[in-house]
């Protein structure tokens, strides 16, 4: 099971969102005491996990008070049979938690022609391949710098092919059939 701990001071309640693929552990504080925890459901996964950060945000209320929301996301279960978005702060604990799984990253921008052909093709590698993890990054700005400068992308799309936290082959453009060539390769491996 994985948990993301949020902790808010202030006398508001938080909903923790559906959309990523944790379970949360909500606390609510304020000066005089702690309120409840709001789990959420969580698809369920058969991979290990990993620890990570926290960080802190504070936010200011249109009354002026002001809260401060801290989260750690302590575990991370990388889904197999889907895609995954991710950035670059969910991008290395997903792959260290895909443990001795193949991990394949499609690197990606909204603008791009070919990204949009590749990826339904690439939807259903993942739907075919129920042991392999696939995710799938936008290199727009935010993610740029970091994440895409790190992993060396020159062109949109370009597949990394990860196994035991490496990068082991790469496949740049539109190429489907190189793509599934080199998947059965690093899962053959």
């Amino acid at each position: 099971m994985s948990l993301l701990h949020l902790q808010v001071s202030s006398s508001s309640a938080v909903r923790s969102p559906p959309s990523l693929p944790y379970k949360y552990h909500t606390t609510v504080t304020n000066a005089s005491s702690t309120h409840s925890s709001f789990p959420s459901s969580s698809k369920s996964s058969k991979s290990s996990s990993l620890a990570v950060a926290s960080s802190s945000t504070k936010h200011q209320l249109k009354n002026g008070s002001s809260f401060r929301v801290r989260s750690s996301l302590d575990t991370v279960e990388p889904t197999v049979g889907q895609v995954t978005e991710v950035d670059k702060d969910t991008f290395w604990p997903i792959v260290k938690g895909a443990g001795d799984k193949t991990v394949v990253l499609d690197m990606y921008t909204q603008w791009c022609g070919p990204c949009k052909v590749m990826a339904p093709k690439y939807q259903e590698l993942s739907e075919k391949y129920s042991d392999v993890v696939f995710l799938k990054l936008d290199c727009n700005q935010e993610n740029k710098q970091p994440l895409a400068k790190e992993l060396g992308i020159r062109v949109v799309p370009t597949f990394k092919i990860l196994k035991d936290n490496k990068v082991v082959k790469e496949v740049t453009g539109a190429k489907f059939d190189d793509l599934v060539v080199a998947i059965e390769n690093v899962r053959s491996s």
